[in-house]
């Protein structure tokens, strides 16, 4: 397909992005983690290392999403894209349905039942893998100790060949081989590990009958087990040319590297056109790989192009079975995989992958275009090639076959998608993903969608990037405009969009990585700053569930759920226990600040009942509040707590403010007045000489007061500006190395916090002082993930969470510029 000169032209525009240049053995990092596919916690894959060679790209759990990518010059092989994983194959007969039956007892045996003779007539025969979870394939174990025995035949042995176990165990493990024991370890492991026990297994393989037998103890959590024994398949990659990184911009939507390959210049470009004012296209789950190729010395060389997808984009675990085939549909190549099992809604975790729904790989087609599906990774035309294929961690592979490639730019793209069919489960309704909420579509137009858009999406979102990085450079520096860039696609990432069955937009939340919660309303609100600049229709998405989960009664307290339930599942709170102040205060606060978004109150209006209870509550329990958790809950519980107080009188507040806003007058005056009295107590208990303190009885701690921040943002100035002006000031001398503690009791951190209480400083050398460490430890900090929000502000070591979407909260300086002004 050509393109128009305007688009190739697009590369070479000057979009102040986050821009390095670097030789590949002197790496400069731009951000911990860096976005490639990005649309909702299912499909969002990242690479954490600086050169995309040096690692495979992940799925944020951490998983491998593998996209391997190789450029052909004149035959000669690079690898540009992504690192191969080392390949294994089973060294045991598998049955025809290719299913690993084993033999179990639950009960502790007495003789040797590890041996090879040992009689197991009476244990029970299951399959692999064995696991607690009643939904999945496999044999349910729920006991706390298990025994298993594998039998097996062997025709011949190779003890030339390492041998690896090839284990995932939940949890302390004894492996046994014909008697011997040949691996132990106490605790678990999430995936799929492979060890090498060559040196103990070696003289115990025999040829003709052998048994593997295993003892599994649970301890703690979950229960799961599968295994086999491997040996590593050799291949052709392994002294492969890499190509040379030579830059990588990362810009709001874009993600781009360029490449020295010899001869050739290769830039390669990740688009995931997340732009909020068009939430057809932002519910559009489908990225782009754009590959641009340019000779550099003046002669014409022949290139290809060679994509690797792997199909484990589209299962829980890589020993789930996948079908994958590839087909034509009108002028697009499409390849195509998911799982046979298909178990829609039979997951709800933190730590989950999809495994229903497909994944999509197309491309225009052509002569110059191939696809394929092949079993191993490897652009290699040995490969077994079909067109059809089931199996285990397949690789979906697209060709572009270029030809000769002179000073004349040459550009192909690649369509990643993810079709889920059912997206979110509501109050027990099945809902699908927004761009067939309907149920009347298929993915193919989505695709074709996708296509035909290309040239115009490349344009909108380098325009896009340019206004977005003006904006916050404006607003806050160079370094929080990185910090801005970095968080745009993460935030919007970990949500998913679906209409409800009212109609309602509903823009739901992953607690990434800190429980897999489903809408969390304090996780909503950090993140909220964002989408008030750039749609508050999406804010409004955040709050519906929660006002219905209420005012239909299901929720029946007189306060604000936490969430709606465990991601996919929104079917009511699973979270321990309440946050009474701090999630009643933020959907007041938040409703508020939709209204001045939109410039009018009528969202507040349709649920006016519910947050007049709200109100009320924090009225009468939010100044001096019980001991209680806030959404810093990994600090424990806390009574009289002066940051969660500020929350309830900024809540009681916004609903003075959206009375007024209703011409609702007696009762504006009322509850401003409540909010003003609320605040002349604050300062008496609060009050700790040249500070104000954590909490109201000991005046020898202190906390980032982040929730002032509202006072500022929505002009309700009721505190004075003294009381900002000594906080700052005592903040100053406590900074540490990555960042401003969030209270005197640990050294931890939370970087969104931080942004919030820059933001409350007038004066831009204050604002820097504080940024200047976050900036720094997306450079520095030691985790590799994407951006993660809670770590120890001396070390950056993480804490916890990771790819969530409160960073989103970095936009709240640039909210308050904007409604400044």
């Amino acid at each position: 397909m050509k393109m128009r000169v305007y688009v190739w032209l697009w590369f070479f525009v000057s979009v102040l992005p986050i821009k390095m240049t670097y030789a590949q053995d002197g790496q400069v990092r731009k951000a911990a983690a860096y976005p490639l596919i990005t649309h909702n916690p299912n499909f969002s894959i990242w690479s954490t290392n600086d050169v995309l060679t040096e690692q495979a790209t992940e799925h944020w759990t951490g998983t491998e999403h593998s996209l391997t990518g190789y450029i052909e010059i004149d035959g000669v092989m690079y690898r540009f894209m992504g690192k191969e994983t080392p390949q294994y194959k089973t060294i045991l007969p598998t049955n025809d349905d290719a299913k690993t039956r084993v033999k179990y007892a639950k009960n502790g045996q007495l003789g040797d039942w590890k041996s090879l003779d040992f009689k197991s007539e009476g244990w029970k025969e299951g399959e692999l893998p064995i696991s607690d979870n009643k939904v999945s394939s496999g044999t349910f174990w729920n006991s706390d100790k298990i025994w298993i025995r594998r039998e097996f035949s062997l025709d011949k042995i190779d003890l030339n060949e390492p041998l690896f176990l090839k284990l995932h165990h939940d949890d302390n493990i004894e492996v046994y081989l014909n008697g011997e024991l040949v691996f132990k370890r106490d605790g678990w492991n999430n995936r799929f590990d492979y060890f090498d026990i060559s040196s103990k297994a070696k003289n115990l393989l025999k040829t003709g009958k052998n048994v593997l037998a295993i003892h599994l103890k649970n301890t703690a959590g979950g229960r799961f087990l599968d295994f086999d024994l491997v040996k590593k398949v050799q291949d052709d990659k392994t002294n492969m040319p890499v190509a040379k990184q030579t830059s990588i911009d990362v810009h709001a939507t874009q993600t781009v590297y360029t490449f020295d390959c010899g001869t050739v210049g290769l830039t390669v470009t990740f688009t995931s056109p997340l732009l909020m004012d068009n939430l057809d296209l932002l519910a559009r789950p489908i990225s782009y790989i754009s590959y641009d190729v340019v000779a550099k010395d003046g002669k014409k060389h022949d290139v290809k192009l060679h994509q690797l997808v792997s199909s484990d984009i589209a299962v829980y675990m890589p020993e789930q079975t996948v079908e994958s085939r590839v087909y034509s549909d009108d002028g697009i190549s499409i390849l195509k995989t998911g799982t046979v099992e298909q178990p829609v809604f039979q997951k709800a975790a933190d730590d989950m992958r999809i495994d229903w729904g497909y994944l999509y790989v197309a491309a225009p087609s052509g002569n110059d275009v191939k696809q394929f599906v092949s079993e191993y990774e490897g652009p290699s035309s040995k490969v077994n090639k079909r067109d059809t294929h089931r199996g285990k961690s397949l690789s979906l592979h697209t060709e572009f076959s270029l030809q000769n490639v002179g000073n004349t730019p040459v550009r192909r793209f690649l369509c990643l998608g993810y079709d889920e069919v059912y997206a979110i489960q509501y109050f027990n309704h099945d809902l699908r993903p927004w761009w067939n909420k309907e149920g009347n579509l298929t993915f193919e137009s989505q695709l074709h969608a996708a296509v035909k858009d290309y040239e115009k999406l490349m344009k909108q979102c380098t325009d896009f990037d340019k206004s977005l990085w003006h904006r916050v450079e404006q607003a806050g520096g160079e370094k929080y405009a990185h910090l801005c860039v970095l968080a745009y696609r993460q935030s919007i990432a970990a949500h998913t969009l679906v209409e409800g069955p009212e109609k309602e937009v509903l823009w739901l939340s992953k607690e990434n990585n800190s429980g897999g919660f489903i809408n969390t309303v304090d996780v909503t609100y950090p993140s909220s700053p964002l989408y008030l600049i750039y749609n508050p229709t999406l804010l409004q998405g955040m709050l519906n569930g929660i006002f219905y989960f209420s005012e239909s009664g299901k929720y029946p307290y007189p306060w604000a759920a936490h969430d709606l339930g465990t991601y996919p599942l929104a079917n009511g709170q699973t979270y321990g226990e309440p946050m009474p102040v701090e999630e009643s205060g933020n959907m007041l606060i938040l409703t508020a600040a939709i209204a001045r978004a939109e410039g009018n109150a009528r969202y507040a209006e349709k649920h006016w009942k519910i947050l007049t209870q709200w109100a009320d509550y924090l009225a009468k329990e939010g100044l001096d509040p019980k001991e209680q958790l806030c959404t810093d809950d990994f600090a424990g519980h806390l009574a009289r707590n002066a940051n969660l107080s500020l929350k309830a009188i900024m809540g009681v507040a916004s609903y003075a403010r959206l009375a007024d806003m209703l011409d609702l007058k007696e009762t504006a005056v009322r509850y401003r007045k409540i909010a003003e009295e609320m605040a002349k107590e604050w300062l008496v208990l609060a009050h700790a000489g040249d500070h104000y303190a954590l909490t109201f009885d000991d005046p020898n701690t202190w906390s980032q007061k982040y929730n002032l921040i509202w006072d500022k943002v929505l002009a309700f100035n009721l505190f004075p500006k003294e009381v900002i002006d000594t906080e700052l000031a005592y903040y100053i001398p406590r900074i540490n190395r990555y960042g401003l503690p969030l209270d005197s009791r640990k050294n931890y951190t939370k970087n969104d916090w931080i942004v919030w209480t820059a933001t409350l400083a007038d004066n831009p050398e204050t604002f820097e002082k504080l940024i200047e460490p976050v900036f720094r430890h997306v450079l520095e900090g030691p985790t590799r993930v994407p951006l993660n929000d809670f770590y120890d502000s001396t070390s950056g070591i993480r804490e916890n969470f990771k790819a969530r979407s409160v960073v989103g909260g970095f936009y709240m300086k640039l909210l308050s510029e904007m409604w400044d002004k």
